[in-house]
């Protein structure tokens, strides 16, 4: 028999899981008004790796993302797509409003009596997805840790039928206008496929974009069950790392590179190959995050 050597190369770069705990930031909605504690909807956070030395600090970009609520009523890309939807490219808001209008049942509680029991579970189906969308985008509900992304959706119309390159308002969801709306939401998400757009309907795929986890919460306000963590492979090997910093930066070019610094921490050796990372807000002690750091993959070699 004869024997070989050999080694099969693993991913060279760090992974990083990061927890963002109770009381972390989040961007506003796409349209509407900023709630108390929310940042601008256009806008980032990166992830900075710090190496100190007697004459300056040196930053180095590790990964940029964006926090947002899962689910975004106000955006105007928040839509139904793909074969198995009834309805490709309503707005998700005005789904029970369609649904009514072709079961012919306002009020699932009380279906008229020629209702057919298809109907009345589709009627019922509806307001249940109106209920969990509320929880899911309203106070208490999840925060997404996505893909980060300057680009903008096209402007909305003011009224159903307007110009072909603005998106249908979401009031209007008879099928040309669903039909519009699914080609120019397509279109943005062809274009910049980072720009993050969630779905009630999978909660961990969203439309468009990346989700790398959710922000730490004691539960999924509809499942109830626990929640939280986000995690990003990146190709550089973290070594010899003195600090790690996240800054907030808008788009608008209000506040200048690298942006506002929300958390600061030093690394702790917690054994071979890991370093974890307590963050603290350096306004509010209260705000922290917790960072573990898997400092070189390709140590891991497998040899054979």
């Amino acid at each position: 028999m004869i024997a070989a050597g050999g080694c099969v190369k693993g991913f060279q770069g760090s992974n990083l899981e990061l927890d963002l705990l109770p009381g972390a930031p989040v961007q506003a909605r796409v349209l509407g008004a900023m709630m108390t504690g929310e940042l601008k909807p256009q806008s980032h956070f990166t992830l900075y790796a710090i190496q100190q030395d007697m004459a300056q600090n040196r930053l180095f970009e590790v990964v940029s993302f964006e926090l947002h609520h899962i689910v975004d009523t106000s955006s105007p890309c928040f839509i139904d797509v793909g074969e198995h939807v009834p309805y490709p490219g309503i707005h998700v808001t005005s789904f029970e409003k369609r649904v009514d209008q072709d079961t012919g049942i306002a009020d699932p509680m009380n279906p008229p009596a020629s209702a057919s029991e298809e109907a009345k579970q589709l009627a019922a189906g509806a307001r249940a997805r109106s209920n969990a969308v509320a929880a899911l985008g309203g106070a208490g509900g999840l925060v997404a840790v996505t893909s980060a992304s300057p680009a903008k959706y096209p402007d909305m119309a003011t009224a159903c039928g307007g110009p072909s390159n603005q998106i249908p308002p979401p009031q209007c969801f008879d099928d040309a206008s669903n039909q519009l709306r699914l080609e120019l939401c397509q279109a943005a998400w062809k274009a910049d496929p980072n720009l993050w757009e969630g779905t009630d309907r999978v909660l961990t795929a969203p439309l468009n974009g990346t989700t790398h986890g959710m922000e730490v919460e004691e539960m999924n306000p509809v499942s109830m069950t626990p929640v939280g963590g986000a995690q990003f492979f990146v190709e550089n090997a973290l070594d010899n790392i003195d600090a790690y910093a996240i800054y907030y930066l808008p788009e608008d070019g209000s506040i200048p590179p690298p942006g506002v610094q929300i958390y600061f921490g030093r690394p702790t050796h917690a054994t071979r190959g890991v370093d974890h990372v307590r963050m603290i807000n350096p306004n509010n002690i209260a705000a922290q995050a917790d960072l573990a750091v898997f400092t070189d993959l390709g140590e891991d070699d497998v040899h054979f």
